[in-house]
């Protein structure tokens, strides 16, 4: 053991020794941490972007290839603000060390700031005179410019109109401009705003009660009952786009569909009712139509509903095996039957939870046996779902044409080998169960062989409901039947916006503008799918940082202009047409 010194100096030098490898040791396991982090952070970023772009390449391998993205993304950010941590802290160990230096994480490269975000320059004063000497005599060399994006809180202000009076000399006529319109009743609120309260609420998810919060706090009173009055005449006065986009989805020659549960608020309970959905989109079969989305509501979910829904429909409905659809499939149907499109995501789902081997590893000794049989079906579903990825979006006499070729074999070889494995099972097994599903259905699951036009799944009508879904977690239950009905009529004019690739909210605000003195022949235009001049979200964001520009007030054509309208012919269009001039 290493002696200890005698005298006082000794000591003093030994103990500031030990305190120098102290500091030393801590900066390098700081210094070794923050490395650590940062290796840990670049690896969860690489494996993030390899399974997006196998998902881009090849699609979703399984149902939960969604869910376990998003886990992911989760784990990179927290991986990513450790890492920060660990190199501040590892910067703060090396400043109080002479041999350790600093760490610097590679960060991958900053992606320049959108050019449509206006500039505003800063510039600090130069000193007058040179530190070093002192002299005047300074020349600038050049500048170097550090971008930091920020954001400015909203603004609320109050526009006054003015309308002159004026007074004729000759007659004592008085002439007066009219006022101008506002969408409810003795209206206060300006279409911008009432954009804003109907995206949040329907779009957003965001209940009028935690709005009016919000807006409390920055100093508006809205009250619940103002919101909701502003909320119900829209909706009144929006109905007519709601008519016209349910003509153009129930004239489709192809629907999706499927029905999700709302609660409704009854007496001392909640009723389970129904959102329906029907989306037209022809885009998987090269169709050159718009797509929209059709919302409706009910009370329950009884078949009287689709029923009435699509009680003109002829064409073809894909959607799952609710019994409720049966009467529409019937041959001596007043309108002629509607053709049964059944959902191959579905047959595979009741498959899929039987190979679930990553669940299964969770869930430990408790989990139930693999089923082969299970497994084997799921993989060759999948191949079905490869030769349809490589077809999408091709014309519907070449997707026949490859289905014939490639995918019709493969149906009737797992036609076959279904039918010889469920002979061999009990009729109780589980996996008896998912094989009974769609060989009770087979022509329903079959009948993309025979039409081009036909897609493999009903995801579009399931995504059309996602955002729904997930909205229930906010708003927890419709207040009444009316509730839900207006709700399904925002949900149509905002989903299909969405599906045509244009901001909702910019379009509710133009359109509220002017839905007033558009006449009834011309409502088409003001709609999203085909005959609006709209455009996209990008375009949108543009047009709005150039209008936070201005601060004058625009009239006529110009207001139009500054929000990305146009109506005069030969003009832009957002949708399948040119971009605009910047």
């Amino acid at each position: 053991m290493e002696s200890l010194p005698s005298d006082l100096a000794a000591a003093h030098t030994m103990i500031l020794a030990e305190r120098a490898a102290r500091i030393e040791a801590e900066a390098l396991a700081a210094r070794a941490a923050a490395v650590r982090s940062g290796t840990e952070a670049l690896i969860a970023r690489l494996k993030l972007e390899i399974e997006k772009l196998r998902r881009e390449l090849y699609g979703s391998r399984s149902e939960r290839k969604a869910r376990l993205l998003e886990q992911m993304e989760l784990q990179l950010e927290d991986l990513k603000a450790d890492a920060t941590e660990d190199e501040l802290a590892a910067e703060q160990a090396a400043l109080q060390s002479q041999t350790v230096r600093s760490f610097e994480r590679r960060r991958p490269a900053r992606k320049p700031f959108p050019e449509h975000l206006p500039r505003e320059r800063v510039v600090i004063a130069a000193p007058v005179s040179c530190p070093c000497c002192g002299s005047t005599r300074l020349s600038k060399l050049g500048e170097d410019v550090t971008a930091t994006l920020e954001v400015i809180p909203r603004q609320w202000k109050v526009i006054q109109t003015v309308r002159e009076k004026f007074s004729c000399r000759q007659c004592e006529a008085i002439t007066q401009p009219p006022a101008p319109f506002h969408v409810t009743p003795r209206g206060f609120a300006g279409p911008n705003l009432l954009a804003m309260v109907l995206f949040e609420k329907f779009g957003q998810h965001q209940p009028l009660n935690r709005q009016s919060e919000r807006y409390a706090r920055e100093g508006i009173d809205l009250s619940l009952s103002t919101l909701a009055d502003q909320v119900g005449a829209c909706a009144a006065a929006l109905r007519p786009l709601h008519a016209l986009i349910e003509d153009y989805v129930l004239n489709a020659e192809r629907l999706h569909g499927d029905d999700t549960t709302v609660p409704i608020l009854a007496k001392g309970k909640t009723d389970i009712g129904r959102a329906w959905v029907y989306v037209r989109d022809d885009r998987p079969f090269g169709g050159i139509a718009p797509p929209a989305a059709l919302f409706y509501a009910s009370r329950d979910r009884s078949g009287d509903h689709p029923e009435r829904h699509l009680r003109q429909f002829t064409g073809i409905l894909q959607a799952d095996a609710y019994a409720g659809y049966n009467r529409l499939y019937l041959p001596d149907r007043e309108f002629g039957p509607v053709t049964e499109a059944l959902c191959w995501s579905h047959a595979r789902r009741k498959f899929f939870v039987l190979a679930d081997i990553a669940t299964n590893a969770r869930r430990g000794r408790t989990a139930p046996p693999i089923s082969p049989i299970a497994f084997e079906a799921v993989r060759r579903i999948d191949v079905l779902f490869d030769i349809e990825r490589d077809i999408l979006r091709l014309a519907a006499e070449r997707r026949l044409a490859v289905r014939a070729e490639r995918s019709a074999p493969l149906v009737v070889e797992l036609e076959e080998w279904m039918r010889g494995e469920r002979a061999r099972l009990s009729r109780h097994a589980p996996v008896a169960q998912a094989i009974d599903y769609m060989l009770k259905r087979w022509g329903g699951f079959t009948r993309f062989l025979e039409d081009g036009r036909i897609c493999l799944t009903n995801n579009a009508a399931e995504r059309a409901l996602r955002g729904l879904a997930l909205g229930r977690k906010s708003w927890l239950f419709a207040g009444s039947e009316r509730g839900a009905d207006r709700a399904a009529v925002m949900y149509t004019l905002i989903g299909t916006a969405k599906l045509n690739d244009v901001d909702p909210q910019a379009w509710l605000a133009d359109v509220l503008a002017r839905i007033a003195d558009m006449p009834q022949s011309r409502l088409a235009e003001l709609l999203p799918c085909w005959g609006g001049r709209l455009p996209t979200a990008s375009q949108c964001a543009r047009m709005s940082s150039l209008k936070a520009q201005s601060r004058e007030t625009v009239r006529g054509r110009d207001y139009q202009n500054w929000h990305g309208y146009v109506s005069a012919p030969g003009d832009w269009q957002g949708v399948g047409g040119e971009s605009p001039p910047r």
